[in-house]
């Protein structure tokens, strides 16, 4: 799933910055393209979603994970902390368009489409921590300077289903730069169960560190396991019909 990268990539030089040991965030500063700092919104706790030890429940399907008293009748849940400043998508993850794609270009991802792109990946729910993160200190635990762009065909489940879906969502073009927010709800984030690895369904981290501090949060029902990824459209390569592509330009 890789492809030859170069140095458009998604850095995070405030890498430091990122990782502020509250619970609750007012601010995440990273870098979704060179040079670029992006802020993220403040947060709102919502409290008849919020999650306490003993208003947890695991669940294996229907799509409910979190559960408390105001809950009782396998409703998805809302996004434990409100992002107001982002859009929620009709599949039920919230995005927000940080940098338009290429104004030349009129192509966008569909079903069968080969996608080439970078992307970063926060455990934002649960203290902004990084699981992929370029650009962080040299030599750190999650460096990943070295790492080649990931690509997938849409349509293919290689990816998660929010992942994949943002990335032919509206109009992302060939260079643009988009945040998704992605809550712990089957049908949308990592598999449940039977790929910890994330060899199946990916993004998968880079590092040892970087799948340790995932994993902790998917495999711990009493944090809030929301997921932030920043994604960058490289290029769009579309399906020429015949088990093939035809290579597209870069953003």
């Amino acid at each position: 799933m890789s492809d030859d990268g170069d140095d458009d990539i998604i850095t995070n030089n405030e890498y430091e910055k990122l990782v502020g040991r509250r619970p609750l965030l007012k601010s995440l500063w990273i870098g979704a393209t060179t040079g670029t700092a992006i802020v993220l919104p403040s947060l709102t706790m919502m409290p008849t979603a919020a999650v306490s030890a003993s208003a947890v429940e695991e669940q294996q399907g229907g799509g409910k994970i979190i559960s408390n008293n105001n809950n009782k009748d396998n409703v998805p849940p809302s996004f434990v902390q409100e992002y107001s400043d982002f859009t929620e998508s009709p599949y039920g993850w919230r995005y927000r368009d940080v940098k338009e794609g290429s104004k030349d270009s009129t192509i966008t991802a569909e079903k069968g489409d080969r996608v080439v792109f970078d992307w970063s990946g926060y455990t934002i729910g649960y203290y902004g921590r990084p699981f992929q993160a370029k650009g962080g200190p040299q030599g750190g635990a999650f460096e990943t300077k070295d790492i080649d762009y990931l690509r997938t065909i849409v349509g293919s489940g290689a990816m998660i289903p929010a992942l994949e879906q943002a990335l032919s969502y509206g109009n992302m073009k060939p260079g643009g730069v988009r945040q998704v927010i992605v809550p712990y709800v089957e049908g949308l984030t990592y598999p449940f169960k039977d790929d910890s690895s994330h060899e199946r369904v990916g993004p998968k981290p880079a590092t040892f560190s970087g799948m340790r501090a995932l994993n902790f949060v998917l495999d711990n029902p009493r944090v809030d396991r929301t997921l932030l990824f920043n994604i960058k459209i490289i290029r769009i390569d579309k399906s020429n019909g015949k088990g093939g592509f035809l290579r597209g330009e870069k953003g």
